[in-house]
């Protein structure tokens, strides 16, 4: 179920936290789940910093319509925090910018509108229940992941195995040549008393 989302005015301005209509937010090849905060991006969870994830929810809050830099700062940090705000605004924005492969240059999703603040561009659809590609290509992804580590496990107790049994061959060895020498040692000494 499609769903089209916007705040009044009034909404916006109070500043108020908002919540989305769905739970799924869908915006080109991403979709977002808002109750866990994931990112994906053709079933490829995204990792999203939590700055980062606050600049996209507050843009995806107001598509198509201007976010001024002084309602982001608001959002992001307390009044009380010293940090030099507008390079962190930048940098926030830049690093969303990078994680959807998205550039000021070229926007496809969030653009800048010089000395004022930036919009999300992309056609944004809140709907109730997630793409089934979606989760049939995360829980691939997921399963792929857990088996990988599992594979590591074991390739791990392998090699440890293995590592093991080299030890072991060379303690051997060792000991060997250790007894060749000290029984070439006692041979000698024993020549030499007489």
């Amino acid at each position: 179920m499609n769903m089209e989302f916007q705040l009044t005015e009034g909404q916006a301005e109070a500043g108020n936290a908002q919540k989305f209509p769905t739970r799924y937010v869908r915006f080109g090849a991403f979709q977002l789940d808002v109750k866990r905060q994931d990112l994906l991006k053709n079933g490829a969870r995204l990792r999203l910093p939590g700055k980062v994830y606050q600049v996209l929810i507050t843009l995806l809050e107001r598509p198509g319509e201007i976010v001024t830099r002084e309602e982001l700062r608001a959002r992001l940090w307390p009044s009380d925090t010293h940090v030099n705000f507008d390079a962190n605004v930048n940098t926030t924005v830049n690093k969303l910018r990078q994680i959807l492969g998205d550039s000021n240059e070229q926007s496809v999703y969030v653009q800048t509108t010089p000395r004022k603040g930036y919009s999300f561009i992309s056609k944004v659809e809140f709907v109730e229940q997630p793409e089934m590609a979606e989760i049939a290509r995360a829980e691939a992804q997921l399963s792929e992941e857990n088996s990988s580590l599992l594979g590591e496990a074991a390739g791990s107790k392998l090699f440890a195995a293995h590592s093991a049994k080299v030890w072991f061959t060379a303690a051997v060895i060792a000991l060997v040549v250790a007894a060749m020498l000290f029984g070439a040692a006692i041979t000698l000494y024993s020549h030499r008393a007489f």
